[in-house]
């Protein structure tokens, strides 16, 4: 029988694990993080978008549905975390970056 140039396949092929082929922001992901400003104290944590539109409390336009985005809280709120869990805020990712340069946001 002639011999066939073409490498033969041995079995599927391993796929990269989960600390290979991503990123840090990749990483950070779904994370919450806290962060201190001018504007206070918050914990926001990083989302890729779902199915819903959100209004951005930055520029007050919609975050289209499967838009990746900031979702932010108070970590300071005088009633509590479950107060402040409950009123968290979806900003664009440039809002959120230049959220203390502006004038205070509408809540």
């Amino acid at each position: 029988m002639p011999r066939s140039n073409r490498p033969r396949r041995r079995g599927k092929k391993q796929s990269a694990g989960p600390e290979e082929g991503r990123d840090l922001e990749s990483a950070l992901t779904g994370m919450p993080r806290h962060v201190s400003g001018a504007d206070g104290d918050w914990t926001m944590r990083r989302v890729r978008g779902g199915d819903k539109a959100y209004r951005c409390p930055g520029c007050d336009q919609l975050i289209a549905p499967g838009t990746a985005h900031t979702v932010a809280w108070r970590a300071d709120d005088v009633l509590g975390s479950d107060h402040a869990l409950t009123s968290r805020r979806h900003w664009h990712d440039a809002c959120w970056a230049a959220r203390g340069r502006r004038g205070p946001t509408r809540r």
